[in-house]
């Protein structure tokens, strides 16, 4: 006999959503599944004017649907009574495990779906064995969260070896562009002001229509969410590519919008390589698109865009620098070096790869190494995405090493968990005294390897930074107020750091680089994202003056 499990709640709580997770997840499991969904009013699952509901509507009591797919029965109850759980469940055949959605008054085990708290029991319901809610209050009862944020992170884990730590930091950051958006009203609602005398001028944001986000693989949740929120409030439509490596996080995306409620048709997902890519880049009927990757293929993607009269934002590599001078503080300094450069394996356009020491900053490096040893792969640091990452991370430790680089720590040889032994992985690594125009300190190698350049003067270090090709982002560290300045003022970036060694801004400031980092006019968060999402309208008005007819019904 089959095992049964329910999915009951009241109306509109999500429990289709539900019921799809768990047969899902028990076929993944291979089982065989069978579902029933009880109707509380009169239904059809035959379209009018098919074969087979003119059947029906002809007066057929039981119509077969078959195919070489799939069959199915149609039977007319007649107003006969309605068949019980029970003889509704003898109908399967061949299946280990059947889904009941609905059926609250029958005896079989059933998680309860809540949305409104623990109170708000249907006390009708029996049998029920967990429940589905965001109020943790006491009860008996096995409760799991209803938003769990740890389930998507475990996802982005999977996709692309992240810490769980790591990745439900990057889903915090997105959740803060979605704050952002939910503002939209304030943001969009325009200005207006009496130009001169009897005119008036309006300026107001409208939807561009279609538009898309193509995304990297290092950040699956909280790059889209750089981009979707603000697209869709603004009243556009969204086409997600996400990246071939990391296809799960997208899907899970889709499942949670659909939950929430948004329209179908308004977000879209489009798995593919570069043949999707270049698909969106023509497509008459796309609008706009964002694209965050390689600097190289930035380029590419905004070019083809803007050929075909799109309006396109791509966002590039880095090779950002950390100035460190003697007066810094030494625990945060090396804190911030190791965090900015060994954060998500160094695989992120904000990871600083370089750092410039002026003058004798050999206490900030020693701090640095302590720090570093106490660095544990699989809790402090995740996998690299693939073995050709791996193998080109490793090319450019070899040959720095061979133009004579000191390697202070060394991840080639580190050691590998080994509940966790099948990835991809390298350790921490520093380089010290690396020459400027080595490979190491120029090109991105997006790893877990920090280059130390020595340098005489902070005009020297500033010379280093604002000669690489990227502009994304370049770092302090200091006490002086005044070498703050120089940095700032004289930094080739669209981001700076005063301390902090990943300089990402806040909505509603927005995050995008300069140089070679970036492609295109604007940023891609905050004020400076919607204004990319949207078309402003500038509509001016005078109005003569009127009849004075008016004047005599008062």
């Amino acid at each position: 006999m089959s095992k049964i499990i329910g999915i009951t709640g009241w109306k509109d709580v999500g429990k289709t959503y539900y019921a799809s997770l768990i047969i899902k997840s028990l076929v993944k499991k291979g089982y065989k599944v069978g579902s029933i969904k009880h109707a509380h009013h009169d239904f059809d699952i035959d379209k009018p004017g098919t074969d087979s509901f003119k059947h029906r509507e002809a007066g057929s009591s039981q119509v077969i649907i078959s195919s070489s797919k799939r069959w199915a029965k149609i039977t007319e109850n007649n107003r006969a009574h309605e068949k019980s759980l029970d003889e509704l469940i003898k109908e399967f055949y061949n299946v280990d495990i059947v889904v009941v959605e609905g059926f609250k008054k029958d005896n079989h085990p059933k998680i309860e779906i809540l949305t409104k708290g623990l109170n708000n029991r249907n006390k009708e319901t029996k049998n029920v064995i967990a429940i589905v809610s965001n109020d943790l209050k006491d009860t008996t009862i096995p409760v799991f969260k209803e938003n769990d944020i740890e389930n998507l992170a475990t996802i982005i884990a999977l996709d692309n070896g992240k810490t769980i730590e790591d990745a439900i930091g990057s889903i915090k950051r997105g959740v803060e562009v979605i704050d952002f958006a939910v503002s939209m009203p304030n943001v969009l609602k325009g200005e207006s002001s009496e130009v001169s005398p009897g005119i008036n001028c309006v300026m107001t944001h409208e939807p561009i229509g279609v538009v898309s986000g193509i995304t990297p693989f290092n950040f699956p949740v909280m790059v889209p969410l750089w981009m979707i929120p603000l697209a869709i409030t603004a009243g556009n439509t969204f086409i997600l590519k996400p990246s071939e490596q990391t296809p799960l996080a997208a899907i899970k995306l889709a499942e949670y919008l659909e939950k929430a409620g948004l329209p179908k048709g308004v977000f879209n997902v489009v798995h593919g390589s570069k043949d999707i890519v270049e698909a969106i880049c023509d497509h008459p009927k796309i609008k706009a698109v964002a694209f965050v990757g390689s600097s190289k293929v930035a380029e590419i993607v905004y070019s083809r865009s803007t050929q075909k009269k799109k309006r396109a934002i791509c966002l590039g590599g880095a090779k950002n620098h950390m100035i460190v001078v003697p007066d810094a503080d030494v625990d945060s300094t090396a804190k911030g070096l190791l965090a900015s450069s060994m954060g998500s394996a160094g695989q992120r356009c904000m990871a600083a790869s370089v750092a410039v020491g002026v003058e004798d900053v050999d206490h900030i490096i020693d701090q640095l190494i302590n720090e570093a040893n106490q660095f544990k792969l699989g809790r402090d640091m995740g996998t690299i995405i693939s073995k050709a990452s791996l193998d080109r991370i490793t090319n450019y430790i070899n040959e720095a090493e061979k133009m004579g680089a000191k390697v202070l720590l060394d991840g080639r040889n580190a050691k590998v968990p080994s509940e966790y032994s099948s990835g991809y992985w390298i350790g921490p690594t520093i380089l010290d005294y690396v020459n400027p125009d080595w490979a190491c300190a120029t090109d991105e190698i997006f790893g877990p390897v920090l280059s130390i350049i020595r340098v005489p003067t902070i005009e020297k270090a500033m010379e280093i930074e604002n000669n690489s090709q990227y502009g994304n982002a370049a770092a302090v560290f200091t006490t002086s107020g005044e070498i703050a300045k120089i940095v700032t003022d004289s930094a080739s970036s669209g981001m700076v750091g005063i301390n902090i060694g990943v300089p990402v801004p806040r909505d509603p400031f927005s995050f995008g680089g300069w140089n070679e980092s970036k492609y295109g006019h604007g940023d891609i968060t905050g004020v400076s994202g919607v204004n990319f999402w949207t078309n402003l309208k500038k509509t001016t008005s005078r109005w003569p003056e009127s009849s004075q007819e008016w004047k005599k019904y008062f």
